[in-house]
């Protein structure tokens, strides 16, 4: 068992513009990439459970060229918003991180 932030080479999460949050998970080599996607515990209905959204709303991509998974949603609030606690959306990812990937 491995964590995912341990597998990907990169996992971040970022603004693609004010209404709408990206996350992308990047892996070094294919059968890392391979593994994570034959696991099973990323994937458009697990993602919508950790961020608490219906799967409709979640935009789900696998990139086998680049190696990388990418996610989008619509942001919570509005960029910018009196209750926005992430303006850059860069902090988002952080719950993708600790996921379990068997070996």
């Amino acid at each position: 068992m491995a964590k995912l932030g341990e597998l990907a080479r990169l996992i971040r999460s970022k603004n693609a513009g004010p209404f709408v949050l990206t996350f992308d998970v990047m892996f070094e080599d294919e059968a890392t990439y391979r593994r994570v996607l034959a696991s099973g515990v990323l994937t458009k209905e697990v993602f919508a459970r950790i961020y608490r959204l219906p799967p409709a709303e979640v935009m789900f991509f696998e990139h086998d060229q680049a190696r990388a998974i990418k996610i989008s949603i619509p942001r919570p609030t509005v960029q910018c918003d009196l209750d926005d606690g992430d303006a850059y959306g860069g902090q988002q990812h952080a719950p993708l991180v600790d996921l379990d990937v068997p070996g």
